[in-house]
């Protein structure tokens, strides 16, 4: 029997009572278990002690998640943030280096939400801050107020474009998903291909063209009770087949080489 491909999941920095922490949801490390069918591994952000290749020689697969925090906007030469704003240079300095040397490596990657902006500021594009004050983009953001539940439920249709990613897993044309963001894509980096928009128009999901393997980015979040969503499970489903056909090159790649 083939073994569990190996994911790794990103993690942020936070401050609990007295110590740093190196942290990431439940329900992403849920995700990669239940619906990709892999083992996550939590990846520390620490760049200043771990090469990105050091990571990609052990991993199957690498899951960008989302976080409360925001890329700092010097990083894609935007202005300064409102004060504030929450950032993570420590999750930035670790991923935005990881995601080039995955890419590079064909390593399998799925960004989600932050992940998303990851890999489209790791590639040379830019972000909107505060898509709520752009003219023209309907509100994103979740109601902070609202249950759980409620914040992650359906909240606008996605519009699927043909010939990519999204519709190679034979998705429909268009379907409903969450929306609980304040940034957004501003410029398309070279070498995105444009998956789905929103009814705005604002860029939701991006593939790498003529990447070496899986790579898609959604802006929303498709690890939330993926089990119940058939959308949302055909996307970790296909992350997860990818990982596996890692996996399996790898181990006998080591056999002929042992």
């Amino acid at each position: 029997m083939s073994r569990l491909p190996l994911i790794g999941v990103t993690a942020c920095t936070k401050q609990i009572g007295l110590h740093p922490y190196h942290v990431t949801g439940d329900k992403y490390v849920r995700a990669v278990a239940v619906a990709a069918k892999g083992l996550p591994l939590i990846l520390p952000s620490m760049a200043e002690l771990i090469d990105p290749n050091d990571i990609l020689d052990s991993l199957d697969g690498l899951l960008f998640t989302g976080s409360p925090s925001n890329i700092e906007p010097h990083l894609y030469h935007g202005p300064a943030s409102a004060p504030g704003t929450l950032h993570d240079p420590d999750r930035d300095r670790a991923t935005l280096p990881l995601i080039r040397a995955a890419l590079a490596a064909g390593v399998p990657v799925l960004g989600i939400c932050r992940g998303f902006q990851e890999l489209n500021v790791a590639l040379g594009g830019s972000l909107h801050q505060k898509l709520h004050e752009v003219d023209g983009y309907i509100e994103h953001r979740e109601d902070p107020s609202a249950p759980v539940d409620v914040q992650y439920a359906p909240s606008h249709g996605m519009h699927v474009q043909p010939g990519g990613v999204l519709a190679g897993l034979g998705l429909p044309p268009e379907f409903s998903v969450n929306s609980i963001h304040t940034q957004g894509i501003e410029r398309v980096a070279p070498g995105l291909r444009v998956e789905a928009v929103a009814p705005d128009g604002l860029v939701e999901a991006v593939s790498v063209e003529g990447g070496k393997a899986f790579a898609l980015a959604v802006q929303w979040h498709p690890e939330w009770q993926v089990s119940s969503n058939p959308i949302y499970l055909a996307i970790f489903q296909a992350f997860g087949d990818a990982c596996r056909r890692r996996a399996t090159q790898r181990d006998a790649d080591a056999s002929v080489n042992a």
